[in-house]
């Protein structure tokens, strides 16, 4: 039996925001709508039945799609672009996954403040515990950190309403317990949403964030390229996905020298060659 302490500490993580009113989106409502009707159409006339398995299992890749869309709010408001005022402020977001990182976190910390650059770490619970000190001198420097989810696994996408509420709101009082200060944003790990992120994400009262430019830092080496990716589709009000952490196969991918450091100096030389600024999520989007 949980002590008195350990269940104020659990119910204090739900509610360190305000809960959402969560409202289903159209890809909720085709998913229940045909499994109602698959049911419905083999209780009625049997001999239906693999048009009615096969019309539900449609449904289920069509979420599945959805869900792999970082901009698509078919399963569920997301943002993927900051708002028309930051746009006309010039200002971006340049946002960072997978950290903190004992060798890759530093680094990309003196680089954003020799450009005098602000961006938004979305770190993993689990590797925020073992590196609280990255998580302090994020906030430190004057970034924001945001949630990533406490495991980051790879069968997230599997995860019930409960486990998700679980497994973001352990992330979440990890980091709120580090910093002093709760996220007010989610990412997915690996961008995958599905029917049921929202469902959580409005117990937790966070919002999901994706990005309107992929940078691939964490699969390509050459960071010229990567840099140059970037450069053609930035604009005023982007979101840009980086990477400050690599697990083992993506560093292997980049020859143990992740391009992020090759190529963020490139990135931030544009911003200042536009005079576009790169801002923390929380300066540019309304609470």
């Amino acid at each position: 039996m949980k002590s008195p302490a350990a269940q104020t500490s659990r119910f204090n993580v739900h509610q360190a925001l305000p809960p959402r009113a969560w409202q289903p989106g159209p890809l909720h409502w085709l998913l229940a709508g045909s499994h109602a009707a698959g049911v419905a159409s083999i209780a009625v006339q049997p001999a239906l039945w693999p048009w009615a398995v096969g019309a539900m299992f449609g449904s289920h890749a069509l979420n599945f799609a959805f869900g792999l869309a970082p901009g698509s709010a078919a399963l569920g408001p997301v943002i993927s672009k900051l708002p028309l005022s930051a746009a006309e402020r010039g200002e971006i977001a340049l946002t960072f996954d997978d950290g903190p990182d004992a060798e890759l976190t530093p680094r990309v910390l003196d680089l954003l403040d020799e450009a005098g650059a602000r961006a938004t770490f979305f770190c993993v619970g689990a590797r925020a515990r073992a590196h609280p000190h990255l998580v302090r001198e994020i906030t430190a420097r004057g970034h924001a950190v945001e949630n990533h989810a406490f495991e980051h696994s790879r069968a997230m996408g599997f995860f019930s309403v409960r486990r998700l509420v679980r497994d973001i709101g352990d992330a979440q009082k990890t980091l709120a317990d580090i910093t002093g200060s709760a996220p007010n944003f989610f990412r997915a790990p690996f961008g995958i949403r599905t029917p049921l992120t929202e469902p959580a994400l409005a117990r937790l009262g966070l919002r999901c964030v994706a990005w309107n430019i992929r940078s691939l830092d964490s699969v390509d080496s050459n960071p010229t390229r990567v840099a140059s990716r970037i450069a053609r589709r930035l604009a005023p009000g982007a979101i840009v996905l980086m990477h400050d952490g690599l697990e083992g196969r993506r560093r292997r991918a980049t020859a143990n020298a992740p391009s992020v450091l090759g190529a963020l100096p490139l990135v931030l030389a544009t911003l200042r060659e536009r005079a576009w600024r790169s801002v923390t999520l929380r300066s540019a989007l309304p609470s």
